[in-house]
């Protein structure tokens, strides 16, 4: 089923989902289940894989000149969406990015998740490579988000990159990323807005954000997206703290900001124990007052580590 579907279906409730990392080569299949298996007592309709680029690593050749490899650190997202749908009967949600892929890599991926039932796709463009101090576009693959938006769209018009008649048609429901602290290489939150429309207005039918710890960013952003004609679901991203390290390393990765309350009373916990208390106890109230504003889903950036997320979730559905 669609994400608009489930949301639709649901009349006005807020649902749960949740976000996993795939496991790192050598780790097995049992790994995503574990990590999947103390959160489905809250009925996630839905449940997201994230995907992930490859890395590079130079090798000398017999002849002393260094040959760049690729290399992947996690196994792909289509089989582990082919296995969580398999085992749990929910839908998961693939990420696709721009970032490592090129747009016939692109297509064969979809065509794949096609193949599988998989009907729900989350577009980005994606991070810089490792070592990278910007976003280069794969040759071949796609350089914005929007892009690769347009390539999910076609398909599902039935137009593949060389078949010179119309095919198949998929019925991918696509989601983009939205951004209530502005997007970090975003000029200004007007130019912001102007893309993010530009993918609604492409095809992009639902909206996840990037995680936030203070609700008014979230409810500006909304209020935002509305004035500027944006009207799918947007589907808040949460994430508790559980380090004090957090302070330091989320602002730099996500390029958000943590409330002062909130910084304050991590610095005054002895240990990350107390952090992690703090953590859940935050994001409960932020939870609960999204409720009220009515928001459509709670989804959460597990990070495979299912337990702060079950201590929220126990407290509200």
């Amino acid at each position: 089923m669609k994400i608009v579907d489930h949301i639709q279906n649901a009349k006005g409730k807020t649902l749960f989902s949740f976000e996993l990392l795939p496991p790192s080569k050598g780790q097995g299949i049992e790994t995503i289940f574990q990590a999947i298996d103390p959160l489905m007592e809250f009925n996630p309709p839905f449940i997201d894989v994230t995907y992930h680029r490859e890395d590079y690593i130079y090798k000398e050749r017999a002849n002393g000149l260094l040959e760049k490899v690729a290399y992947r650190r996690r196994p792909g997202t289509v089989a582990i969406c082919a296995a969580i749908m398999n085992k749990y009967k929910v839908d998961a949600v693939p990420h696709l990015i721009c970032g490592g892929f090129t747009k016939e890599e692109t297509e064969n991926a979809l065509i794949d998740l096609n193949f599988l039932g998989i009907d729900n796709v989350l577009v980005l463009r994606g991070d810089a490579r490792k070592g990278d101090s910007h976003f280069i576009p794969t040759p071949g693959g796609h350089a914005y988000a929007s892009d690769l938006l347009g390539q999910v769209k076609s398909m599902n018009e039935g137009a593949y990159l060389y078949e010179e008649v119309a095919a198949h048609k998929t019925d991918f429901c696509i989601g983009v990323a939205g951004y209530p602290e502005k997007h970090f290489e975003a000029p200004n939150f007007n130019t912001d807005f102007k893309y993010l429309k530009m993918k609604v207005e492409m095809g992009a039918e639902f909206i996840v954000t990037q995680m936030f710890f203070n609700n008014k960013k979230y409810f500006e952003f909304v209020e935002k997206c509305r004035d500027h004609g944006i009207t799918v679901p947007i589907i808040p991203g949460l994430k508790p703290l559980t380090t004090k390290r957090q302070l330091i390393t989320l602002p730099r990765i996500f390029h958000l900001d943590i409330p002062e309350e909130l910084s304050s009373e991590v610095e005054l916990c002895k240990n990350n124990d107390q952090v992690r208390e703090l953590g859940v106890e935050w994001l409960v109230q932020q939870c609960k007052e999204l409720m009220d504003f009515g928001v459509p889903v709670l989804h959460f950036y597990t990070m495979s580590n299912p337990e702060p997320t079950r201590k929220i979730a126990s407290q509200l559905f």
